[in-house]
């Protein structure tokens, strides 16, 4: 008979200085065959998971497919109901469970949204074997690995193993329930933050760590090896660099490798804080570059960090210092879409664009920027995406914008997105290969699509609620002591 599986996804990273609310209509929640059509042979956790059960021949059950851009806290409504979905389809009984979770959802009213909801699948079948897909991201917390069989995270960002994460964690799962192992976690953090600027694993200091963790994996060594950056737009007490490692109860030993990747990170602790520069000096430093594209990353404002979007002091200083050929956006101004549909393809057209959005916990106000020019294109906004990250996956940026300045074609949108594949760009007609300058609002995502065309890429350090300058945060409930904010910290063992 074949095995029933049930295959869940609820993934939320929580910014949580960002103003942007998180309810259930974020989530654009799917069910059954619908989340499975949406999901299958995608590049995805969630599809990695469904391609490892159409291996083995199971029996698909989808109660709850869920995902939603980086925004502030997460309803407690939203969490709730997306929750009991998922509890009420392990209730129907399944063999096991693969879900797709991300690791730093925060709630209203529960700081830990992935190890909660695990502690209740845990309450109601004690014994289920549960695979767990995180981001890199993730917040690692003893309510996750005790509630769970097996955890993979991914090792790359920007993320382009979403897909192989899911079979990584899934393919584990499967063997235990085969008999062939019998998985056994150990795990442990070092309290530091990494900026996410710095800490892809593509790149040091980061990429010794997860090399050897990918090496001891693929080895066999250990069934899996995960290490998590971290995210550090999270006042929560469990915010920190963690690892993970499962293990054959049989056969392997990880608690020896798990200290070594760790002791690595917290020996390179100061390596993994970003220092940034003056705005307008990392602007005029563009403007002296030859060739093109050169693409300008505006971290501050990052819509998979959660940012609002709409914040344009980069787009404003670019203007400013006379830069030309350049393609913008997407901006997040649905106000400014609807002005720029009503006027027609051809109009010209006066906004107030941007700066809709106050950001209070960084003492921000919104500050929209004059812009005129021509209504150049109208689109749905929808594109299926075709570079290495989330291929296969439907953006759905809703109605869409262009503006040209004459110096700039700005894209404007009706919903946040991650510019991390040249289609928000290339489905209204702009060609970034063949601009001098593109601006586009990412901290690390935007590599995925964008640097195999540049010719250079500068670092912008622009205001909003994503940016890498951890002082302007105020932490309040992070753990203490924890590096930088004690910079003199001497760390004992484990602190997991």
């Amino acid at each position: 008979m074949a095995r029933k599986i049930v295959i869940a996804m609820m993934m939320h990273e929580t910014n949580t200085f960002s103003p942007v609310p998180t309810p259930l209509g974020s989530f654009g929640p799917l069910v059954g065959p619908a989340a499975i059509a949406e999901a299958e042979g995608t590049n995805t956790t969630i599809g990695g998971f469904i391609k490892v059960a159409r291996r083995i021949g199971a029996e698909i059950a989808v109660p709850m497919a869920a995902s939603a851009h980086p925004s502030g806290y997460v309803d407690k409504a939203a969490y709730e109901q997306m929750s009991a979905a998922i509890l009420e389809g392990i209730g129907k009984g399944c063999d096991a469970v693969f879900l797709a979770l991300h690791g730093a959802m925060v709630v209203e009213h529960v700081d830990d949204g992935e190890g909660e909801l695990l502690r209740r699948i845990r309450a109601i079948a004690p014994s289920l074997p549960v695979a767990v897909g995180l981001d890199f991201h993730t917040q690692l917390t003893a309510a996750m690995v005790e509630n769970c069989n097996v955890i993979a995270g991914y090792r790359t960002y920007p993320h382009i193993d979403m897909g192989h994460t899911g079979e990584r964690a899934g393919n584990t799962l499967v063997r235990m329930l085969d008999g062939e192992v019998e998985p056994r976690m150990v795990w442990g953090v070092r309290p530091m933050l990494t900026s996410s600027l710095v800490h892809t694993p593509s790149r040091q200091p980061m990429k010794d760590i997860m090399d050897a963790a990918n090496a001891a994996e693929d080895s066999g060594q250990v069934l899996n090896a995960s290490v998590f950056g971290g995210f550090p737009q999270a006042d929560i007490p469990h915010l920190s660099c963690s690892a993970v490692i499962v293990r054959d109860k049989r056969t392997a030993e990880g608690e020896i490798l798990l200290n070594r990747l760790l002791d690595m990170a917290w020996d390179r602790r100061e390596a993994f804080l970003y220092k940034g520069a003056p705005l307008s000096q990392q602007v005029a430093g563009a403007k002296t570059l030859d060739g093109g594209p050169i693409i300008l990353a505006d971290h501050g404002d990052n819509t998979a960090s959660g940012g609002t979007q709409d914040v344009m002091s980069v787009v404003e200083e670019a203007q400013k210092q006379g830069l030309e050929d350049v393609c913008a956006g997407p901006i997040w101004d649905p106000l400014a879409v609807a002005k720029m549909i009503e006027a027609g393809i051809g109009a010209t057209v006066s906004l107030e664009l941007g700066g809709k959005v106050d950001m209070p916990q960084l003492h921000l106000k919104g500050k929209p920027l004059k812009v005129s020019g021509k209504v150049k294109c109208i689109t749905d906004g929808e594109f299926v995406v075709t570079g290495p990250m989330a291929t296969g996956t439907k953006v759905r940026m809703g109605r869409t914008a262009v503006l040209d300045t004459g110096t700039m074609q700005i894209v404007v949108s009706e919903q946040r997105s991650e510019p991390y594949d040249l289609g928000v760009f290339t489905h209204c007609g702009i060609d970034p290969r063949r601009k001098k300058y593109v601006i586009i609002k990412s901290r690390q995502h935007f590599r995925a699509g964008f640097e195999p065309i540049a010719k250079h890429i500068v670092m912008c350090d622009g205001d909003g609620c994503t940016s890498s300058d951890l002082s302007l945060f105020t932490y309040v409930n992070r753990r203490k002591p924890m590096y930088p904010f004690e910079p003199d910290l001497q760390l004992g063992r484990n602190e997991a």
